[in-house]
């Protein structure tokens, strides 16, 4: 995400609160779509307002409403699609869906673009839009542009009403299926008959997750395989929220555990042993194996670790980074004609399958590797670049943020500075970004060493430097 707005709604008195005057949380738009918490910022009315600014900047044709598994999606849906039918859009229902799978089918059906209906790693009360383009892949910066300047610009109610959508309803889970199984050597890995774990804590990921594993051969322990939304931990698949899951792993001999976010978009791998590998090697052993099959461009944003840039400099391919959010590497990959790419957050994108965050090219390029090399997972992590990573955030006016870049700058003259997304400074062995907050005032740093001493200790220095 480039940009992004935040509306802050006044206040109002909560009944039953003694009378007392509560804030509502604020409402998240960005230029790929918008979330909030449900029935306190996200309201049907404005999600019906938001869909028809989409509607009205989309280009002719049939738009794909999708839904993760949050027990409000439902609701929303129906909101999302009789907005667009009102405006005289034709509307396919897809119902519960990953969010790559969204873009898979906005391809084979020939839609003219599409809605997410999810909140991604957001907490259960939380839901929200995200905006898909022609091409299947999240609406670029420009386009999204278009969307929140008509967005503002509707004063006018809209009718929001609940009740049965006539839109035509598709379940196809398959195409996206069969693009993910054509990257690999499915035959390989079923002869090695893995016992893998999946944990998709009831989101949208089950419904494929589970079909494609067993494509694959493999002995599955299905996690939250419900798509309800009922979460059985925080969604966002840090090491923190799968303490239990990777306790449970260290005791089912398993092969591998693979943890996926509400809508699928992003996954995060346990090894053999049960030790969080984490969301940042997702990408890097998906690299280091796709340049192994097919050598060429690698992209990656400036905040995801340096391993993929050492893996393509290993391999003799060019490297690329992008600004921070999908979007942005999306854009990176289609100009430069990358072979695979994504974010550190856990989101590997394969445009053999769609421009799109993808845990299904995840889970599938792990075990093919884990196959083809004959290699445990904390093997193939052991074979990967080291680094440490360190992350903080500093609270600062928006009015100071030019001024702060600058001076950091001029302080470490000997790094190269990066004016990409913020500013990025780079050393042969360490590198750091500070970058303002899109959402709040506040700048947030990230910094990557060789060692935790060495990560911790830039960071350190950079904090107070930016508080100074």
């Amino acid at each position: 995400m480039n940009t992004s707005d935040i509306i802050k709604p006044a206040h109002r008195l909560e009944a039953g609160n003694g009378g007392r005057e509560r804030t509502l949380s604020e409402l998240i738009i960005s230029v790929s779509g918008l979330r909030g918490i449900v029935g306190d910022t996200l309201t049907p009315e404005i999600v019906a307002r938001y869909a028809n600014a989409f509607a009205a900047e989309a280009p002719a044709g049939t738009l794909l409403v999708t839904r993760d598994g949050r027990d409000s999606g439902q609701m929303f849906s129906q909101v999302v699609s009789r907005a667009l039918l009102d405006v005289g859009r034709d509307v396919l229902d897809g119902g519960i869906a990953a969010t790559p799978t969204t873009g898979v089918l906005i391809r084979e059906l020939n839609c003219a673009g599409g809605i997410q209906i999810s909140a991604s790693h957001n907490p259960a009360q939380y839901n929200g839009l995200k905006l898909f383009s022609a091409m299947g892949r999240v609406i670029s910066a420009e386009e999204g542009e278009s969307v929140l300047a008509r967005f503002r610009a509707s004063s006018e109610q809209v009718e929001s009403g609940l009740g049965p959508v006539n839109a035509i309803v598709i379940d196809d889970q398959e195409s996206h299926l069969d693009r993910v199984a054509k990257t690999i050597d499915i035959q390989g890995i079923r002869r090695h008959c893995f016992r893998v774990l999946l944990d998709s804590n009831h989101g949208a990921g089950s419904r494929l997750g589970g079909r494609l594993l067993d494509r694959l051969g493999c002995e599955i322990i299905l996690l939250g395989g419900e798509p309800d939304g009922q979460f059985e931990h925080l969604p966002e698949p840090t090491a923190e929220n799968l303490r239990d899951t990777c306790q449970q792993v260290a005791r089912s001999d398993v092969n591998v555990g693979f943890c996926q976010d509400p809508d699928a978009d992003r996954l995060a791998v346990i090894d053999q042993r049960g030790n969080y590998v984490g969301e940042e090697y997702t990408l890097a052993l998906c690299v280091e194996h796709a340049l192994r099959h097919k050598p060429g461009p690698i992209v990656t944003n400036c905040s995801t670790s340096r391993m993929s840039q050492d893996l393509a400099e290993k391999h003799g391919a060019k490297f690329h980074r992008s600004a921070v959010g999908e979007a942005n590497v999306v854009d990176k990959m289609v100009s430069e004609e990358a072979v695979f790419g994504g974010e550190g957050n856990g989101g590997p994108i394969d445009p053999e399958v769609g421009y799109v965050r993808d845990s299904f090219v995840g889970m599938a390029r792990i075990l093919d590797a884990m196959a083809s090399r004959q290699m445990t997972v904390s093997e193939l992590v052991g074979e990967l670049p080291k680094y440490a990573i360190r992350k903080t955030k500093v609270e600062l006016d928006r009015s100071r943020f030019a001024d702060t870049f600058a001076r950091l700058q001029e302080r470490f003259p000997e790094a190269q500075a990066d004016r990409l997304d913020g500013l990025r400074l780079d050393w042969p062995d360490q590198w750091a970004l500070i970058r303002s907050s899109n959402t709040e005032p506040i700048v947030r740093i990230v910094v990557e060493a060789k060692t935790q001493q060495a990560a911790h200790g830039l960071c350190d220095t950079l904090r107070k430097l930016v508080e100074g």
